[in-house]
């Protein structure tokens, strides 16, 4: 991929000099043409890959190399140190980094890359024994499947002495929250964090214990027996099912329907020293997740294509195809269709909502990660820090002035855009409350509130 785009620099410079390139009159050339950006390799990296693919950042004078990275961490600290000018992140990585958690460095999102996504998975030993206690649709299972038919596998691991585990993806992914959401509404307990005392486990009083592990990793660590079950991205949820080792039991979509899930994230000073390079990059993802979700999903089948590519997610296409084209396959032959399983651009999905970030902010309140009870003031001031709507409203205009995009196609940008519209309901009936996040997290039954620590 490398070789293919210097190849092509050569001879697109010369056309780009001579072109009316797009929002030149109000956004100046990128001050950093040359760029490096990282992603983890999991199928909502599309929107890169796309912009790459289509042409999107040379149109914008940009020469980007996409970069697989070995885990989140790395990822962040690379994207911290500069070696790398930004990446697609777990959403709650900016802002856990923002607070101080793990890392302490500022960093913001002007970009959503997707909705939805995810998937629990667990193996065919813990589904054998779930399946008794589930309620059927006919012969097949009625969906969703509530966290509480874990509870016989859960104390069957007890009475031997042993701990129930499941693995996730980091400490701030949308997948340890959704994971921990999905057990508690269940009525199990996924265990506090408890920095404040050295304790960064995640742990304490845990009916379920959670560890990290990277994404592809997931499938070869459960059919080790290392982990039980897990949350994570595609494709790797569906390739427990194709090697025959586990069974999807429940998809993000069924536990918050249009939950926010990566966003495009690069350093404060990043973005202040580039500002030009910045909205360019968001000029590029913008179209590329256009074009994802065009025309009822018409271009998802090419990008199958790509994605399978080794430089990218170096999956099976069969595989990456399960979840990428609307449908979703849960035991091996239950397949059901699930229109809204990725989403990119739809229902304003590259937005960055401050409510987004407002969710994020109460689960890791809810489980320890912020060990002390904060004003609602706060929340709503380090969502608007992070969260960078301004940034994406800029670019998305560009676009609309320069006739690339219409204005239908975004939020009304004279508008607050708060909240993230087109969102249904979590699995447990507990109303989000983004104005009030203190009143959300004292809704819950297991989980801190108030003045509580761990």
């Amino acid at each position: 991929m490398n070789t293919r785009r210097h190849q092509l620099r050569g001879l697109l410079t010369a056309a780009l000099i001579g072109l009316s390139t797009l929002a030149q009159a109000s956004i100046g050339p990128a001050e950093k043409p040359d760029l490096k950006l990282g992603f983890i390799k999991l199928t909502d990296m599309a929107p890169l890959a796309v912009a790459w693919e289509q042409g999107y950042f040379l149109d914008e004078g940009l020469f980007v190399e996409l970069e697989a990275q070995a885990n989140w961490k790395v990822l962040l600290d690379r994207v911290i140190t500069g070696e790398l000018d930004g990446a697609h992140m777990l959403a709650g990585q900016p802002l856990g980094a923002s607070i101080g958690y793990g890392t302490q460095a500022n960093i913001i999102t002007a970009f959503s890359m997707d909705l939805n996504g995810n998937a629990i998975t667990v193996s065919n030993a813990v589904w054998d024994t779930m399946k008794p206690h589930l309620e059927m649709d006919g012969d097949k299972p009625a969906h969703p499947i509530s966290a509480s038919a874990l509870k016989p596998a859960v104390e069957q691991s007890l009475s031997k002495g042993e701990r129930f585990r499941m693995g996730m993806v980091f400490p701030v992914s949308t997948h340890n929250y959704e994971l921990r959401y999905w057990l508690a509404a269940g009525g199990l307990n996924p265990g506090f964090y408890a920095p404040q005392r050295g304790d960064t486990s995640g742990t304490l009083q845990a009916d379920v214990h959670l560890s990290v592990t990277p994404p592809p990793q997931m499938p070869a660590t459960m059919e080790a027996g290392t982990i039980q079950g897990y949350c994570v991205g595609e494709p790797w949820n569906q390739q427990a099912v194709f090697k025959g080792i586990g069974v999807p039991v429940i998809t993000d979509y069924e536990i918050w329907p249009n939950n926010p899930e990566k966003v495009f994230g690069v350093t404060e000073t990043w973005a202040e020293k580039h500002p030009n390079t910045h909205l360019r990059l968001l000029r590029a993802l913008i179209r590329a997740a256009y074009w994802l979700d065009e025309n009822d999903n018409a271009n998802r089948q090419e990008a199958v294509e790509l994605l399978s590519r080794s430089s990218y997610v170096g999956a099976d296409k069969d595989v990456i195809a399960n979840s990428m084209t609307g449908t979703f396959e849960y035991e091996k032959g239950d397949v059901r269709e699930v229109p809204d399983f990725n989403v990119f651009f739809r229902y304003h999905a590259t937005y960055p909502y401050p409510s987004d970030a407002i969710w994020y902010l109460t689960q890791m309140r809810r489980w320890g990660q912020i060990p002390d009870a904060k004003p609602d003031d706060w929340y709503m001031q380090t969502a608007a820090r992070v969260y960078r709507g301004d940034l994406y409203a800029q670019a998305a205009q560009s676009l609309i002035d320069d006739g690339v995009m219409n204005a239908s196609d975004f939020p009304d940008f004279g508008a607050e855009n708060f909240e993230r519209p087109y969102q249904g309901e979590l699995i447990d009936g507990v109303p989000f409350t983004p104005r009030e996040p203190n009143a959300y997290i004292e809704r819950f039954d297991i989980g801190l509130k108030g003045t509580e620590t761990p």
